[in-house]
């Protein structure tokens, strides 16, 4: 792919009035001079033909794979709920398209295996959503961990807590990630984007132990007051031990109604930082909004803001808006790979590596011994 031709791409799971795609994707895409958004899809024709006109999409299909065949493809972006991701990514696939899909990868570890595995002998690039790597305080903290800020890492302390099921009802959209069998509840997305974060900052998780538990065992739907019951756990606690010998104490919780919001407090022998969420989409998770650094150095001091230097700033947050803004980053990166042929951005394979590890929180807390990742 050449500097000059824009990257056309097609999008699997898109509607006018709600939806991640809506939300982040599209602004995302629109955002950055190397995209250029031609197809849009859904289950049926003619709502996807009511969102090719919303946003000015020249296609429109019904079947994922007429997409991803069309010669005005070059990306296909799943955006859809996670149990229908492994069809559509192979449709993709089979079609010899460049693939963009949503975490989690899909809804086993299985089905991970067999996407990896697809996108090896397709040859072509693919990508999974895991954009919290792309937050400018991220990348900052990443630098400045590199450069011995923090002297030798002794720990880390991770509290997420997430604002979905704060109340008594669930959105007819969301109850699905109430099913633990749809591989789309807390452990798999907020904790699927946290911890992949915390290893991207400090290296990998080696051993492990872990609890889950439902604390809400049911809610009604929104629309229609219809009762729905809770087998997804809504509790993650950790501790692990990381690559380097530091360890990690980490809560993982939804149905926050109080100030929901996410902080990572690292500590070394020289100093620490602290990764804190801020704006309107801190109730949602690490991997959107915006993140603000803390650092000290020394002894005795207080935690003070660091100003982010402009070069983590790919893409201006005003441009995207809130939610946006990291997947912007990611798709930047993106464009960069494939112009060049490298391979930077979070593929399959580390898709894989996080299903594995989502894995062995379930076997911790199901046998209640300690895993080795």
């Amino acid at each position: 792919m050449t500097a000059r031709q824009k990257i056309r791409v097609g999008i699997i799971g898109v509607n006018p009035r709600q939806g991640w795609a809506m939300r982040a994707h599209i602004p995302a895409l629109r955002a950055l001079p190397d995209y250029e958004i031609t197809a849009v899809g859904t289950s049926r024709i003619e709502s996807a033909r009511v969102a090719a006109d919303h946003f000015g999409v020249p296609h429109a299909f019904a079947d994922p794979r007429e997409l991803a065949e069309h010669p005005e493809v070059d990306l296909v972006v799943v955006t859809v709920k996670v149990p229908a991701h492994l069809e559509l990514v192979e449709a993709a696939l089979a079609a010899g398209k460049h693939v963009l899909c949503e975490w989690p990868l899909t809804r086993t570890t299985a089905q991970a295996e067999r996407l990896t595995a697809a996108a090896a002998v397709a040859g072509v690039h693919h990508a999974v959503g895991l954009q919290a790597r792309y937050a400018p305080a991220l990348g900052y903290a990443r630098e400045l961990i590199a450069d011995g800020y923090l002297g030798e890492i002794g720990s880390a302390t991770l509290y997420e807590a997430r604002a979905k099921g704060a109340g008594e009802t669930m959105p007819a959209w969301m109850a699905y990630t109430l099913d633990r069998a749809n591989g789309a509840g807390t452990l798999e997305v907020a904790g699927g984007h946290t911890l992949d974060a915390v290893q991207h900052l400090l290296g990998g998780i080696e051993r492990l132990s872990a609890t889950l538990a439902v604390r809400r065992g049911s809610y009604r739907i929104a629309e229609t007051g219809e009762p729905v019951e809770v087998n997804s756990p809504d509790q993650l606690l950790l501790n692990a031990t990381l690559a380097g010998g530091a360890v990690l104490s980490a809560h993982i919780h939804d149905g926050k109604g109080v100030e929901p919001r996410t902080r990572l407090e690292i500590s070394g022998s020289k100093g620490d930082l602290a990764l804190v969420s801020a704006g309107p989409g801190a109730p949602m998770g690490i991997q959107v909004g915006e993140l603000r650094l803390l650092g000290a150095r020394g002894v005795g001091g207080s935690l003070a803001e660091l100003p982010i230097p402009a070069k983590y700033f790919t893409v201006d947050p005003a441009s995207v808006g809130d939610q946006g803004h990291h997947v912007a980053q990611q798709y930047a990166q993106f464009a960069a790979d494939l112009r060049s042929g490298e391979r930077t951005v979070p593929d399959f394979a580390a898709g894989l590596r996080l299903h594995r590890l989502l894995d062995a929180v379930r076997r911790s807390d199901a046998t209640g011994t300690r895993q080795v990742v």
